[in-house]
C-alpha cells in the first residue's frame, strides 16, 4: 500500500494508541524477516538477493480485544492485514502481499484453562503447538496434534490451515480435536462459537474459520480435546511390492482398526529417504504403523494387522524400523536430510476416496516427470474411513537461476500436477492448505460453489482488507 507524506505516522500513532508503542515497529530490518515463510518461491526468491513482499507496519497485540481495535483501524483506512503465528507454513499464505500490516500473534500465548472433567485444554492461538502439548503432558494427557511443526508453529497457523498430526488417523485432524473458538471478525466484532462442535443449532461456526487462512477473520482462542497417554504402544513395519499392493492392505486395516500412525511409502521415497533415515535397504513400498491403547485391545489389533499384511503379500519387517521412523519423525524435516534450496521442490499433498487415490498418484507421476530433470516421490500418510491422501512431492536439482523464469518452471509443474489430481476426482490440499501457492486453482476446484465462499467474504469483509490474494479471495 501507500500511504503518503505523514500519513504513514499518523496510522503508526493509532496502533500504537491500540497496542502500545512497543508493540508496533516499521523497522525495516524487521519488515524483510515477515516476507519469507517455508513457502518454496519466498525463500527462492530471497535467496536470489531480491526483496520479498514486506508490511507497512508490524503489530504484536497481547490479546483479542488489541486485535479488534486494530481490524477497525485498518477497515477505516483500508489497509490489508496479514495475521503471522510461527512462520512455518509451505503455501505463503501469510506472506504480506499487499503490504499493510503484519499482525503478529505471538504474545497471544497464554494458556487459559486445563478441565480434566471435561477433558479440554483452552489457549490462545499465538502459543507454539509444542508448548500446548507440553502443559497437557504435564497432567499426563495429550492433544494429539503432533505436526512436523510442532516446534515451530502456533495453533493459530494450525487452526488458520486445517492441519493435521502424524496421529491423525486415530485421533483426527485439528478440526476434529478443536471443540470451540473465539474469534475476532473483520470490522472487529468478538464472537464465540458454541461450546461444543456437534449440535443441531444451525451450521457449526467452527467449521467457517478453521481452514480460512485469516480471509474471514483472526482465531484469537481455542479449546481442544485432551486425551490420555495410551498405555501401550506398538510399532510395526512391513514392506510390499508395489504401491497399489499397500494401499489396498492399508485401506482394510483402516475399515477394521484404528492405528494412530499409518504411512506408505511408494518404492521411490523407500529407497530414498526411507533408507537414508532409518537404513532400510530393501526395494518396494514401506509401510510403519504404530497402534495403542488399552494393552489388551493393542494386542487384537496387531493380530488383525498381521492377518491382513499377510494377506496381501507384505514382508514383515518387524518393530525396529517403526521404532526409528518414530524416534526420527521430526528428523526427516531437519536441514540435510529435507529438499532444500538450490533444489526446487514442492508438497502436492492431494486427497481422494479409496478407488481413486493409486489412479491419481500415476497421473500426477506422469504429469510432473514429463518435466526435464523432475522427480517424484510419495508417501500416504493420513486415512480416513472413505480414503487417504497422498504426500506427493516433486524435486528439481538443477532449477533455473534466474528467480522469474524458476517461478515460471515451478507454477508450470504445479499447475500439471494438480490440475492432473483434480481431473482424475482428487482434492487439491488435504492439510497443508491453499495460501497464495494454489489460490489460482481454487475457481478450477469448486466451480460455481465457490460463490459460497465469495459471499461470505463479502459479507463479513467488505473493504476486503483480510489476507488478500489467498484460498482464491
Amino acid at each position: 500500500m501507500e500511504l503518503k507524506a505523514f500519513m504513514v505516522n499518523m496510522v503508526q500513532s493509532e496502533l500504537e494508541d491500540a497496542v502500545g508503542m512497543e508493540n508496533v515497529s516499521i523497522s525495516e530490518a524487521e519488515k524483510l524477516t515477515y516476507g519469507v515463510d517455508y513457502f518454496w518461491i519466498a525463500r527462492m526468491w530471497a535467496d536470489k538477493g531480491r526483496r520479498p513482499p514486506e508490511p507497512d507496519f508490524i503489530v504484536r497485540p497481547k490479546n483479542a480485544k488489541e486485535i479488534s481495535r486494530i481490524l477497525k483501524i485498518a477497515n477505516y483506512y483500508k489497509i490489508p492485514v496479514h495475521t503471522w503465528g510461527g512462520g512455518s507454513g509451505s503455501q505463503g499464505s501469510a506472506l504480506p502481499m499487499a503490504g499493510g500490516i503484519i499482525l503478529d500473534t505471538k504474545l497471544m500465548n497464554r494458556l487459559l484453562d486445563i478441565n480434566e472433567e471435561s477433558r479440554t485444554i483452552t489457549c490462545e492461538t499465538g502459543m507454539i503447538f509444542q508448548t500446548l502439548e507440553w502443559h497437557a503432558n504435564e497432567r499426563g494427557y495429550s492433544v494429539m496434534h503432533i505436526p512436523s511443526c510442532l516446534t515451530c508453529g502456533t495453533v493459530g497457523g494450525a487452526l488458520a490451515h486445517r492441519g493435521i498430526g502424524i496421529m491423525s488417523t486415530k485421533y483426527g485432524k485439528i478440526d476434529d480435536q478443536c471443540l470451540s473458538l473465539e474469534v475476532v471478525l473483520p470490522n472487529g466484532d468478538i464472537i464465540e462459537s458454541l461450546p461444543v462442535p456437534k449440535h443441531a443449532a444451525g451450521p457449526d461456526l467452527n467449521q467457517i474459520f478453521i481452514g480460512s487462512e485469516g480471509t474471514l477473520g483472526v482465531i484469537t482462542r481455542a479449546t481442544f480435546k485432551l486425551f490420555e497417554q495410551p498405555e501401550c504402544r506398538k510399532f510395526c513395519s512391513f514392506l510390499f511390492k508395489d504401491i497399489g499392493t499397500g494401499l489396498a492392505a492399508c485401506r482394510d486395516i483402516v475399515q477394521k482398526i484404528k492405528p494412530s500412525i499409518l504411512r506408505l511409502f511408494d518404492e521411490a521415497e523407500t529407497v530414498s529417504i526411507i533408507k537414508k533415515i532409518i537404513g532400510f535397504e530393501k526395494a518396494g513400498a514401506f509401510m510403519n504403523l504404530a497402534i495403542e491403547g488399552m494393552a489388551e485391545i493393542v494386542d487384537i489389533e496387531e493380530r488383525i494387522i498381521m492377518d491382513i499384511c499377510a494377506r496381501y503379500g507384505a514382508e514383515d519387517m518387524g518393530s525396529e524400523y517403526g521404532e526409528k521412523w518414530y524416534k526420527n519423525r521430526i528428523t526427516f524435516f531437519y536441514p540435510g536430510h529435507i529438499m532444500n534450496n538450490p533444489q526446487m521442490f514442492g508438497t502436492m499433498d492431494t486427497v481422494a476416496t479409496f478407488d481413486k487415490v493409486e489412479k491419481i498418484y500415476w497421473a500426477m507421476k506422469n504429469a510432473v516427470e514429463q518435466f526435464e530433470g523432475v522427480r517424484f516421490i510419495a508417501h500416504c500418510s493420513h486415512w480416513y474411513d472413505w480414503g487417504t491422501m497422498i504426500y506427493d512431492r516433486f524435486i528439481m536439482d538443477k532449477p533455473p537461476e534466474d528467480p522469474e523464469e524458476a517461478i515460471r518452471l515451478h507454477n508450470r509443474i504445479w499447475n500439471a500436477g494438480v490440475r492432473a489430481a483434480m481431473e482424475n476426482g482428487g482434492v487439491i490440499n488435504d492439510h497443508h492448505g491453499i495460501g497464495l501457492k494454489l489460490s489460482r486453482l481454487m475457481k478450477e476446484q469448486y466451480g460455481p460453489a465457490m460463490q459460497v465462499f465469495e459471499g461470505l467474504k463479502k459479507s463479513l469483509d467488505p473493504n476486503g482488507i483480510m489476507n488478500p490474494y489467498k484460498l482464491g479471495l
